[in-house]
């Protein structure tokens, strides 16, 4: 079954994320595409619209009134956008929204090239350059997701003005780099996952031809780029083509060892070759995937899920140089960590890439978006201290507090497609067995392939216990089930009816094969216990220190709760950790963490020769995607302990 076909059957309930996708319907649109077309007061200019309008006016009367405004890929918003819309609108239908849809996806159409080529930046601003500086113009970056606009708006609506449209521009590519042999590949890698999912689309051999052309010939000529920038004669802000490692193609991608350069095109990349694996059955790729997917979860990656230490390109770093107050983890990143995850799941059924679906998208990406939706980060830093975060020279990249939009908006409308399409993630079903990777509170139709529904409720993450309900057209429903259990749970529980249930524990998934009825309850107990964290010593800004997580939220301290000061804190070793009752009315409902701890009290003068005064006090903690929701404030992830 086709990813979105789960999409549109499952059913969000009001739980954890029912708050978030009703926000992403409620608030977070609506508020998107005021800023997609400048309505946002004190907020940066969009353009987006506009941009599309005034490529539409050029081709019909040769010219226009006004100039391209933003980013050269600032098409690529309007796409994840729709996209976004789309999985929403498998929620709650909503015909005004979707015939707005519609107005936009005509215009789209109206500023497309008679040979299927469609790009604002060149109709508008540079026609003579199209596909003259593949390294820094993002042609087939903003393709890509206007592709994956199309593929999820066909199959969410069954309108395909769209998908046809993008079938126009994936022929014009084809064209190019494969009959007319045109040399390239893409600088900023996303087509390729793009293609992949148009191939299952439309069932168009060509475009998987395609997506197999741009993996396999990425930096088999290490030098194109270089070739390339010596050709053009332009650029668009001047990048390096000899930081080859920062696009991936200082090597063949079967010959790649590390994570390196731009995050965000790193696992985008390794998304596609993922994919493909799954595609062709190509084992050398799927083993190159796996190397990779080592490197980035053993070794450089943050807490949270966040991926990219260095602000300089957006980038991954070296081994364990994960710095917590300059750490860049782009929301996109984590975004893209999760679908390179979801990828490797398939490829191989093993836990460990839904933990670190999980914990990305539940610290990650949940952290980039203010919990009323109206703001943003762009960068997740695990530690700021008001008047450097954001002001020093080397913090301005980390803000303490999140705009209203950005003028490179790549993440906003990243966060509104991921959270409104979070069934992809939470289900797997294969030809003989239905996946449980996420606990998310809600129904899904299987009648098609199970005879009944299976209804998930829980108040997860705050609440331990998941249950499975079951819902049969008939008097039973044969269901063959596999269930995560997290590696952070080290007591589950897993029973039938209240009683022990046989399973089979195979690479941390439960499988439980049963027939079921309308009164039988599969219940998971998980053992969240709140967990200390603590990294490699070769981690040298967490040495002596330790995280605080329960269940998959990762905590942090922040002044607002510990006297406007949390960097005099340290938790006390093997101290007590007690839990607070759920408060609904706190941050959108949550659970503090008190820990037992110290404060030293030390001198105003910058070095003293006097000891610092240490008292015990209680350190309060909130889950880390909630930070930054009450003001100005210091916060801290990392604690040292005393």
């Amino acid at each position: 079954m086709g990813d979105l076909q789960l999409v549109k059957k499952f059913k969000v309930n009001d739980g954890f994320f029912g708050r978030y996708e009703k926000l992403v319907k409620d608030v977070v649109l609506p508020y998107q595409e005021k800023a997609l077309n400048d309505q946002i007061e004190g907020a940066d200019k969009s353009h987006c619209i506009e941009n599309f309008r005034m490529a539409a006016e050029k081709l019909k009367t040769g010219k226009c009134d006004g100039e391209f405004y933003g980013m050269v890929f600032q098409d690529s918003d309007v796409a994840k956008w729709l996209e976004g819309v789309a999985y929403s609108l498998t929620q709650y239908p909503d015909a005004e929204l979707e015939r707005r849809c519609d107005e936009i996806i005509d215009l789209i159409g109206e500023a497309q090239q008679e040979d299927g080529y469609l790009n604002t930046y060149f109709t508008v601003k540079a026609p003579d350059q199209r596909w003259t500086n593949l390294q820094e113009a993002h042609e087939l970056y903003c393709a890509g997701h206007m592709m994956e606009a199309a593929v999820a708006y066909a199959e969410c609506t069954g309108k395909v003005k769209l998908l046809d449209i993008m079938c126009g521009m994936a022929d014009h590519i084809y064209k190019r780099f494969i009959e007319d042999g045109a040399e390239g590949y893409p600088g900023h890698p996303e087509i390729e996952l793009a293609l992949l999912r148009m191939y299952r689309c439309t069932k168009k051999e060509k475009y998987k031809e395609l997506a197999l052309h741009f993996i396999n010939v990425r930096g088999v000529d290490s030098d194109y780029f270089c070739k390339e920038k010596e050709r053009r004669k332009w650029t668009v802000w001047g990048a390096d083509p000899e930081d080859k490692e920062c696009m991936q193609c200082n090597a063949p991608v079967r010959e790649q060892k590390k994570a390196t350069g731009h995050a965000v095109r790193a696992v985008y990349l390794y998304t596609g070759m993922a994919d493909a694996a799954m595609e062709t059955g190509d084992t050398t790729l799927t083993e190159a995937c796996k190397t990779l997917w080592n490197n980035i979860t053993q070794c450089r990656m943050y807490v949270t899920g966040g991926i990219g230490s260095a602000y300089e390109g957006e980038a991954f770093t070296e081994d364990y140089h994960l710095p917590n107050d300059t750490a860049y983890a782009e929301t996109c990143a984590a975004i893209g960590l999760i679908f390179f995850a979801n990828k490797m799941l398939y490829l191989e059924r093993n836990r460990k890439y839904a933990d670190i679906m999980e914990r990305a998208l539940y610290n990650g990406v949940l952290a980039g978006m203010q919990l009323d939706g109206t703001r943003f980060f762009y960068v997740n830093p695990l530690e700021t201290l008001p008047g450097i975060s954001g002001k020093a020279k080397t913090h301005k990249h980390a803000l303490p507090v999140r705009p209203k939009w950005f003028a490179c908006a790549c993440c906003p409308p990243n966060v509104a497609r991921m959270l409104s399409s979070v069934s992809e993630y939470a289900w797997h079903l294969t030809q003989d067995t239905l996946f449980s990777n996420l606990y998310i509170d809600g129904t899904l139709d299987l009648t098609e392939n199970f005879g009944g529904k299976i209804i998930l409720e829980t108040a997860y993450p705050y609440n331990h216990i998941i249950s499975y309900k079951f819902a049969p057209i008939k008097e039973t429903m044969y269901v063959p089930l596999a269930i995560r259990i997290p590696a952070w749970s080290k007591n589950t529980k897993i029973l039938l009816n209240g009683k022990p249930v046989e399973y089979e524990m195979k690479s941390g998934y439960a499988y439980i094969f049963g027939e079921y009825r309308a009164e039988d309850i599969i219940t998971i107990e998980l053992d969240m216990e709140v967990k200390r964290v603590y990294t490699s010593s070769r981690v040298a800004a967490n040495t002596g220190k330790a995280a605080l997580q329960r269940g998959p939220l990762v905590y942090c301290a922040e002044g607002v709760d510990n006297e406007n000061d949390v960097l005099s804190l340290s938790l006390k070793k093997d101290g007590k950790i007690t839990l607070s009752e759920y408060m609904p009315d706190k941050l959108c409902g949550i659970q503090e963490l008190y820990a037992e701890g110290y404060r030293e009290v030390v001198s105003d003068d910058l070095y003293s020769y006097d000891a610092p005064v240490t008292k015990e006090c209680q350190i309060t903690l909130v889950p880390y995607y909630s930070w930054g929701n009450r003001g100005l404030n210091q916060m801290r992830v990392w604690i040292p302990i005393s």
